[in-house]
């Protein structure tokens, strides 16, 4: 980590026995959570970037670290050869029985699709596709430890499946491999006044009810409601149980309860933040009774989510958070990077030493930077932050071309591009929302060396400045317009490098990011700030 230490990034931890919201401030979409011992692991959506699934772990419910993805790559692969951010991996549950992790999710154009492994570092099991069908969305299984019966309940995407607002239960084989049944309504939103999008559930037993946590009212403005029946079947009665009030946390949605080795209740959801993603805020939760004596979960500060709030009991963690900042050391990438589609044969370069290098992979749609599975992104990191990367180009093709893009819907990225007569230029683009190909959002200059630092300077509302220094001596320079940064399919607006080229038949080169490859002691120096 190359931070300077003037300039700390977020962190959720406030260091006094308290933490603030969000405990994950980037676009950890969909959360879902469970604890194992002393440990607990968190899963999210990861739609059509591979590797896919992350895993986070943590002690303390907020401190927490990525260590690995459960999903290589997306099948079937031909699907995912290009970027597909509205497709892939949906809302997955995460849940630990029989000695074993399991992940489920559904696919809105495969189906319910479930991976299994001995321990949460794998290995993973091949996707197993257990329910095929259009618009079948955030499935999550049961165990029943009381009966030894195991359940699934699923949503619907109306994209796909023409219905959507309702939650429809399955008996499961207990080797979580088989679906006993066609199909049941356990809960129509329609038949509910004032209910909307019901989605997103998480199935669970507690006290002799069944219990579906399950947002609704959309992803910007809605609520996070509660269902219970005596029956896996119903009749299900609501409650919602976390809502925005006169807090500045829209729509609290969709998350996992989880409850610690010392007995206590808390409950992960996210918040929409357009092109910041979904972030990821922490509630506390307990039990009361209604007037019939029966239970009901209460979330946050009596149904409202809270700001800051003590931290869940447990001993002492180190102050972490997912990495940001990369070395690449020996020429690799962080967990932190996924690509934008499955990945291709030869989109790195291996070397000797450190830096990373991205191929100039040939492709016909260089100047459409949404259609490259070759894109390299992480999650921009918080609200407020810079990023930072030197780059060399060593791609010898007439248009070839590396930088540092934001991109979404609309998009616009700084770096370095081969002229026609050899020179390298800075140059610096954008695409709107609406267009199919890119243009100049700054006029190009030259770049000796083939060489520049580029920078990116975020601050609320996503609004994107671009800088560089190409070495002339007149250091970080402004270039063009701030661009407002926006979302991607179902995702916030990622952070990407790149390498790339237009069609040929000799080679492109390499885009050196980092150290040593170049030989020039480059580095990416990634930060932010709270």
């Amino acid at each position: 980590m190359n931070a300077p230490s003037t300039n700390r990034p977020w962190t959720a931890d406030l260091g006094d026995g308290t933490y603030r919201n969000p405990v994950l401030n980037a676009d950890w979409s969909d959360p879902d959570v469970i604890r194992v011992g002393d440990d607990y692991h968190l899963t999210a959506s990861s739609f059509g970037r591979a590797p896919g699934l992350p895993l986070l772990h943590s002690r303390d419910l907020v401190n927490w670290t990525l260590v690995g993805h459960a999903l290589d790559r997306l099948t079937p692969h031909e699907d995912f050869a290009v970027p597909r951010p509205d497709r892939g991996v949906w809302a997955p549950a995460l849940r630990h029985h029989a000695g074993r992790f399991w992940i489920f999710w559904g696919d809105p154009d495969q189906g319910v699709l479930q991976i299994n492994a001995p321990r949460i570092d794998g290995p993973w099991t091949t996707p197993h596709l257990m329910k095929p069908g259009k618009g079948l969305i955030d499935a999550c299984p049961l165990w029943d430890e009381e009966t030894g019966e195991a359940y699934l309940v699923h949503g619907w995407a109306r994209t796909r499946a023409g219905v959507k607002n309702r939650l429809t239960g399955h008996r499961m084989s207990p080797d979580g491999l088989t679906l006993l049944d066609e199909g049941a309504l356990l809960v129509d939103g329609d038949l509910l006044p004032g209910w909307f999008t019901l989605e997103g559930p998480k199935l669970y037993r507690h006290d002799g009810w069944f219990w579906i946590l399950a947002p609704a009212g959309s992803v910007e403005t809605g609520w996070q409601g509660a269902f219970r029946a005596r029956s896996f079947h119903g009749p299900y009665e609501e409650k919602v149980v976390l809502e925005q009030g006169g807090t500045d946390v829209n729509g609290p949605h969709q998350g996992g309860w989880v409850r610690t080795p010392q007995g206590e209740d808390w409950f992960l959801h996210f918040q929409s933040r357009g092109a910041h993603g979904r972030v990821v805020h922490l509630q506390p939760m307990r039990w009361t009774t209604d007037e019939q004596g029966l239970p009901w979960p209460v979330l946050g500060d009596d149904g409202t989510p809270v700001a800051v709030h003590r931290k869940p009991q447990a001993p002492p963690q180190p102050v972490a958070a997912p990495a940001t900042d990369d070395d690449f050391a020996g020429g690799r990438f962080g967990l932190q990077w996924q690509w934008a589609a499955d990945p291709g044969e030869g989109w790195t370069t291996p070397h000797g030493g450190d830096g990373l290098r991205l191929t100039c992979v040939r492709t016909g749609r260089v100047d459409d930077l949404r259609s490259l599975g070759h894109l390299l992104t992480q999650r921009m990191p918080a609200e407020t932050f810079t990023a930072e990367v030197d780059l060399r180009l060593d791609g010898v093709a007439t248009g070839a071309r590396a930088g540092l893009a934001v991109v979404g819907d609309a998009y616009a990225w700084i770096g370095l591009e081969r002229a026609a007569d050899g020179t390298v230029r800075l140059v610096h683009r954008f695409a709107e929302d609406t267009a199919s190909r890119e243009r100049d959002a700054a006029r190009a200059r030259d770049a000796p060396g083939g060489r520049a630092r580029l920078r990116v300077e975020v601050s609320p509302g996503a609004r994107c400045r671009f800088l560089a220094d190409t070495g002339d001596g007149t250091g970080l320079q402004a270039s063009g317009q701030v661009f407002a940064a926006a979302s991607w399919g179902w995702t916030g607006a990622l952070l990407a490098l790149f390498a790339a080229a237009p069609p040929g038949t000799d080679a492109a080169g390499t885009g050196d990011v980092g150290t040593g490859a170049a030989g020039t002691g480059s580095f990416t120096r990634y930060r932010t700030t709270a």
